[in-house]
Order: structure tokens, then C-alpha cells, then sequence
């Protein structure tokens, strides 16, 4: 993991990643594994928790997906320092389209989500990309709030809420896709923010 705060050092000069040290931004990272398989990062920014997951579970294959362009370009940066370009893809663009794309859409095992957005927003853009029996899993409040998740407004998704974990501090949201995300989801760019298809309780 040390070879990772180089990389973090070089996130925070841009501005992606905030004051104060960096290794709790590597434990907190840490607490969405395991991880193996097809996995996805949501609006992956400084590379957090993709990278440092990746690093950890050599077995798990990555794509890091953000809509910005300079985040992108420092994603694609990070990757080659790390040598794991052949694990660690880059996509850059926003989830409402990529989500929708042959080679993107149902492929995922997992997908992890770090301040990605409101429930519904991270809901419904990371459902197009889980794989049927894939696993989502969001950073949460501390302690967790299930209401944030109703069961009614995932069925839409074909997701339902899992387990809430609590690792070192800190709380993840697991959710699970037990059936087909219907065709119209993610709907097209903005409208998850503007009308979410839930209201978190």
C-alpha cells in the first residue's frame, strides 16, 4: 500500500483529493473489499477506492469510470505508476451513457461508489453496469441508514439492499442485483439528479 501515497500526494496537488493525511483514505477504501472478478469504480476521481482495491486483490480485473477530463487523465497517470495497466482500465464519460455501452453494460461483478452521488442518483447509474448476482457497494453515513434504500424503488433497478457493513469506522451499503435493470435505466444525462426515482427516508 505504501506505493499508493505517492500516488494520493499527486491527487491532493490537484485538488482531488482533501487536506489531512492520506492513509485514512486508504483504509476507508479498503473496507468496500473484498473484491475479484469484473469490477467497476463510479466516478472514480482520485482513484479512490478503485485503486487501492486493485492493488490489494490481484485477482480482481478494473475499470474507473469519470465524467472529467483532467480526473481521467490523472487516472490513466496513477495506473502506469502503479504498473497495473493490465488490470486497470480507464473510461472517461458520463455513467447515463457508458452504462449503456456494449462491453460496460451487465459485465460487473461489482461496482463501488464513493461519494458518487444521492441513493437514487448512485442506484440507478451503477445498476446498467452490474452483472446479474453482482454486488454495488456505497460508502454510507456513519452507522447506516437502511431507509435510504427502499426496497420498492430498487425493485425498478432490479436491485434489492444487502448487508450494512461496518469496517474500522466506517459504513458501506451493500446492494444486490437479483433481476434484469430495465432497458430505460440509466435514463439520459441529468435526469437520475433532477428526478430521482427515490426519495432516501
Amino acid at each position: 500500500m505504501a506505493r499508493l501515497l505517492p500516488v494520493l500526494e499527486d491527487a491532493r496537488n490537484l485538488g482531488l483529493v482533501g487536506p489531512g493525511p492520506l492513509l485514512p483514505h486508504l483504509d476507508h477504501a479498503l473496507g468496500f473489499g473484498p473484491a475479484a472478478g469484473a469490477c467497476l469504480d463510479l466516478g472514480s476521481g482520485a482513484g479512490l477506492p478503485g485503486l487501492p482495491l486493485a492493488v490489494a486483490w490481484p485477482d480482481s480485473r478494473w475499470t474507473l469510470v469519470d465524467a472529467g477530463v483532467r480526473r481521467a487523465e490523472f487516472l490513466e497517470r496513477a495506473v502506469r505508476a502503479l504498473g497495473v495497466e493490465e488490470r486497470v482500465t480507464v473510461v472517461e464519460g458520463r455513467a447515463e451513457v457508458l452504462a449503456r455501452r456494449d462491453g460496460l453494460r451487465g459485465c460487473f461483478d461489482l461496482v463501488v461508489a464513493r461519494g458518487f452521488g444521492p441513493p437514487a442518483v448512485t442506484a440507478e447509474c451503477g445498476a446498467g453496469f452490474l452483472a446479474v448476482g453482482g454486488r454495488m457497494v456505497v460508502s454510507e453515513p456513519p452507522g447506516g441508514r437502511p431507509a435510504r434504500w427502499p426496497a420498492d424503488g430498487l425493485a425498478v433497478l432490479g436491485l434489492e439492499v444487502g448487508e450494512t457493513r461496518e469496517v474500522s469506522g466506517a459504513t458501506y451499503q451493500v446492494l444486490r442485483r437479483r433481476g434484469a435493470c430495465p432497458d430505460r435505466y440509466p435514463r439520459r444525462v441529468g435526469i437520475p439528479a433532477k428526478r430521482p426515482l427515490f426519495v432516501a427516508g
